[in-house]
């Protein structure tokens, strides 16, 4: 297919080689070194998109990251799309499939530009008044239209096919940008020996150096300095450069967040092969060289397809060989905008006018231009485009009045100087000073170890640039604190022109059709904080995040408000600096690796045998065990009566377990735990709770004391994290003086529990080497022993109100024992339960589940535990907070009871409130809420636990617990609903 603006030479594209691809299904040719946009500007095309808003034609505007308009999806198919990908910054490869976006059916003939017609009645703001009455037509109408018209781009709806890296790395100095002053920071660092490692968004080191073919460095071609200096870099040990890298964030302490595209140049060949990866980078230095991103000019219709940013044309043609247009106009307030003028002339482009805001315009470019006999319309402005798909004329006039007259072209090239690249910066909490002479915000006093270098820091001249970031890398290698701004010269011939305010439509945000009406209109409503303006108008909340459009809204609310620019501030910059795909973020962690599962040794048992499982954390819990056409409510039922009657076992494994070991062992509990350890004798048991400093529970747990120096630590299953981090947290920072050492063993351990009156008669026949018997091993004691020959921990202990056993074997013999007692066990019936039935039959004992009875604010009498607190103690975790006087005194706190229902069938929903007049006016006052509810199959009814203010004085109170079926009345009882006296903890 020809390129009709491609030119015959020129440019750092591959010409040997030929490229096909795709764009809204049409095919076109192209070179490796193009991007997406530069091959379809070679092909002629500039109507890539459509606004968000209005759904206007929307063309190529610039040619980096900076891009409002172009954003495409890129992908053969769902599995491997992307949409919302600038077409600036998506490198070419042979196939590679593109398609435009926020258009239907296609972008020449879209629907929805309905709203351009209508664009008078639907300015900024016009939803907040339009769609608020009546009230349910906005959740019924117009909610669900909007939500559908809203986005950018379509989601893929299969999971994405590639995979993406993370890594973690150090360094001494950082370089963001490896533009000409990024190359100069890296080699002068690389020569102190520093670790550098340099990071630019471009596939090819070298920034603004790319398209500089008449530069000179120490007395060479740009080229060449810039082939030097790579080389150079590459032989440095010490010196990593990271290509196709944006550097999306800066967070605390100098940690950078890096995207690194790794494969997306070369299109979906291999999936194994991550696509990219994600640096989180911890550098003791960083030097910012991000440059500096041209301004628009604000004039009516400034947003044809056709319109460009003047040095993004001289980009496209210098870099890679493509002319924008064949007949250009130039709309300018800066003198760089000549220098783009004249490469086109010598290209071949007809310039058919350089309209210069300046009435005074000179300088070398402009005489330059001038000599070269292109027209030069000094102090005059653009009042008009024309155009429907591709701008096709403009109408220019005097400043100061005159007649207008109509310029023919089909590219407009505009320039209003430079803003420098400051997002970076500001993220890592630097502050920003304005500067009268750029008309823009500089890099001022840095809050991390940073320094910014080159255009970012209102640079102009290349020496000027390359000497700043020479100079900023020697200061970060020495580790200079003081980071003074820059000195600098300033892009020369900036007029701060910003349109005007009462034009037809001057578009600032692009993406979003913000124009400067809307401002207008932001101010009229009251809205003079620059983040109001922000939000009423949604400039700069467009992907580009305002870099192009902020400065330009700024000075129209400065000349409204007759306020300076510095006076009203700037909107805050976030991250990610550009967007970045979310697999960047997720990794690894995708899949089974999202939340990864834990499973036991006895998962693969319950599995087989058809239990239905729970996620506990990350654990996978056999819920229950079904039989036949069972289903929960029957399973469970059945397994409580097994229980109750016989003898259960269940798989406790995913209790988190602990080793405290070491000489001062029961001091160290001691000082954790509201109870009394130190006279714990070995071979006994002791149930324990943990409080936090507030005094509030955190966690429970029964704690077995092996030997003097050795205690098994068992906490909630969710818990051991926690419990493992609190403990090493005040070992190593309140009682370093201690000789604890602490272990994880919950792996190492698989726990089953065998519960019922006739557990003895299936756990001893088992058990070598200790004697089981009721007078041999009370209640609440341990034995070390071998269960079905596996060394064991016997814990005589129970959670059910049963007679109970917990045996702990080392988790790769699990399996093998729990075949054994379930082998031993089927003449008595034995039957698996699951946590369903675990649940209700330790709230059948009033027994508390952490995090389900409590709720962050429950302290241990408030669950009935005040007298497990050791009262000679003369400290644990959370004691002094006990003895506060708001404790003693509130008389209201919510207490742990039971409640029963009148009507002995009636669930109550857990979480549902407690109130006492259920016919009160709303808001009602509640007096708590129910934390857990079942069916007892044991005591033929339902019953509930609670946390009820003043609750175990309640007891005998009738109250209500409204539901959405009704209020259901209840009677506050003790929470202990079964087997009270604890006679069935011995059978």
């Amino acid at each position: 297919m020809t390129q009709a603006f491609r030119l015959a030479k020129g440019g750092r594209i591959d010409r040997a080689r030929t490229l096909s691809f795709s764009f809204d299904g049409k095919s076109y040719a192209a070179h490796p070194g193009d991007t997406l946009a530069s091959a379809l500007l070679a092909n002629g095309v500039h109507l890539v998109g459509r606004s968000f808003k209005y759904h206007r034609p929307r063309g190529i505007l610039t040619a980096g990251g900076e891009e409002p308009n172009a954003l495409v999806g890129v992908g053969r198919d769902d599995a491997h799309y992307t949409p919302n990908l600038r077409a600036t910054q998506v490198e070419l490869y042979d196939g590679l499939s593109a398609e435009s976006q926020n258009r239907s059916p296609s972008l020449a003939h879209d629907y929805a530009a309905i709203n351009d017609v209508f664009w008078r009645f639907i300015p900024s703001g016009f939803y907040y008044k339009t769609f608020m009455w009546p009230r349910k037509a906005w959740t019924k109408f117009f909610e669900p239209r909007i939500r559908e018209m809203a986005g950018l781009g379509r989601s893929p709806k299969t999971p994405d096919a590639a995979c993406y890296a993370q890594r973690f790395a150090h360094c001494d100095v950082l370089i963001i940008g490896a533009g000409p002053a990024g190359l100069a920071a890296a080699l002068a660092a690389a020569k102190t020996g520093v670790r550098v490692v340099l990071c630019d968004e471009q596939a090819e080191p070298g920034g603004s150096l790319l398209a500089e073919p008449d530069a000179m460095i120490e007395g060479m071609s740009a080229a060449r300095w810039l082939q030097g200096a790579l080389a150079q870099l590459a032989s440095c040990k010490n010196v990593r450069i990271l290509p196709r890298t944006i550097a999306f964030g800066y967070f605390p302490h100098n940690m950078i967040g890096l995207a690194q595209s790794l494969t997306s140049h070369e299109g979906e060949r291999d999936d194994a092969q991550p696509r990219g990866r994600l640096w989180q980078v911890r550098a003791k230095q960083v030097v910012i060289a991000a440059g500096a991103i041209e301004r628009p000019l604000v004039f009516p219709d400034n947003d044809r397809p056709g319109i460009m940013l003047a040095e993004a044309a001289r980009i496209y043609l210098e870099r890679y060989g493509v002319l924008p247009g064949q007949r250009a106009l130039i709309f300018t307030a800066h003198d760089g905008a000549y220098r783009t003028a004249l490469a086109l002339h010598r290209a071949g482009c007809e310039i058919t006018g350089i309209v210069d805001l300046r009435p005074d315009a000179s300088g070398p470019w402009v005489e330059a231009a001038r000599k070269a006999g292109l027209p030069i319309h000094a102090g005059a402005t653009v009042t008009g485009t024309e155009g429907r798909l591709r701008i096709t004329g403009a109408s220019i006039a005097p400043i100061k009045g005159g007649s207008s007259q109509r310029v023919s072209c089909d590219t407009l090239l505009m320039s209003g100087g430079f803003t420098p690249s400051v997002h970076l910066f500001s993220q890592s909490r630097g502050k920003l000073v304005f500067d009268a002479t750029l008309d823009a915000f500089l890099p001022g006093a840095p809050a991390e170890a940073c320094r910014v270098a080159g255009s970012a820091a209102g640079l102009a001249s290349l020496k000027e640039v390359l000497d700043s970031g020479a100079a900023a890398a020697g200061a970060a290698a020495s580790h200079q604190v003081t980071n003074a701004p820059a000195e600098h010269g300033g892009f020369i011939g900036v007029v701060p022109y910003h349109g005007d305010p009462g034009s037809v439509r001057a578009f600032l945000d692009y993406q979003n059709d913000v124009t400067a009406k809307d401002v207008m209109l932001a101010l009229r409503e009251g809205m003079h904080s620059v983040e109001h303006v922000k939000r009423f108008t949604t400039n700069g909340m467009a992907t580009d995040q305002g870099k192009l459009s902020n400065m330009n809204a700024l000075a129209i609310m400065s000349a409204a408000l007759r306020k300076p620019v510095q006076a009203i501030g700037t909107t805050t910059f976030r991250m990610p600096y550009t967007p970045v795909p979310f697999g960047y973020f997720a990794g690894y962690a995708r899949g089974e690796l999202f939340e990864p599962e834990r499973r036991t040794a006895i998962h693969g048992w319950a599995a087989e045998q058809g239990a239905v499982f729970e996620d506990v954390s990350l654990w996978k819990r056999a819920r229950y065990f079904p039989r036949g056409a069972e289903d929960m409510h029957k399973a469970v039922a059945r397994e409580c009566a097994a229980v109750r009657q016989g003898v259960g076992i269940f798989d406790a494994s995913t209790l988190g377990k602990i080793e405290v070991v070491g000489p001062d062992a029961a001091e160290f509990l001691n000082r954790m735990y509201i109870n009394a350890w130190t006279k714990l004798a070995p071979g006994k048991l002791r149930y324990g709770i943990l409080l936090r400093e507030d005094g509030f529970i955190i966690d429970d747990g029964v704690i077995g004391r092996i030997s003097d120096t050795r205690f098994h630590v068992t906490t909630t299953t969710g818990g051991a994290a926690r419990v493992l981090g609190m403990m090493e947290d005040y070992l190593q920072t309140e009682f370093p003086e201690l000789n604890v050492w602490l272990t994880s063993t919950t792996e190492q351990y698989a726990v089953i529990a065998v519960q019922g009156p006739k557990a003895r008669e299936v756990v001893a026949p088992l058990v070598e080497g200790a004697d089981v018997s009721a007078e041999a091993l009370a209640h609440m004691s341990m034995v070390e022993c071998r269960v079905a020959g596996v060394p064991a921990r016997l814990f005589r202990v129970s959670f059910t109100g049963e007679l109970g056993f917990e045996i702990n074997v080392p988790a790769d013999h699990g399996r093998a024992v729990w075949e054994a007692l379930m082998a031993q066990g089927r003449a008595h019936g034995i039957t698996p339960y699951g946590t369903e039935t675990m649940h209700v039959l330790r709230a059948e004992k009033g027994y508390i589940i952490v995090g389900q009875e409590t709720d962050g604010t429950v302290t241990p009498d408030d669950v009935g535990y005040a007298g497990m607190i050791g009262k000679a103690k003369p400290d644990f975790v959370g004691k002094r907070a006990l003895a506060r006087k708001a404790f003693a005194e509130q008389t209201n706190r919510k207490q742990l009871v039971g409640l029963l229902t009148d009507n002995p069938a009636q669930l109550l929903d857990e979480g549902a409130h407690i109130v006492a007049d259920p016919n009160q006016p709303k808001p009602m006052t509640m007096l708590g809420h129910v934390t857990s509810s079942y069916w007892s199959e044991t005591l033929g009814r339902s019953i509930a636990l609670a946390l009820l203010r003043d609750g175990r004085a309640r007891t005998g109170e009738r109250l209500h617990v409204p539901l959405t079926t009704g209020s259901v009345r209840v009677t506050v009882v003790s929470p202990v609903f079964y087997d009270p006296e604890g006679t069935r903890l011995n059978g």
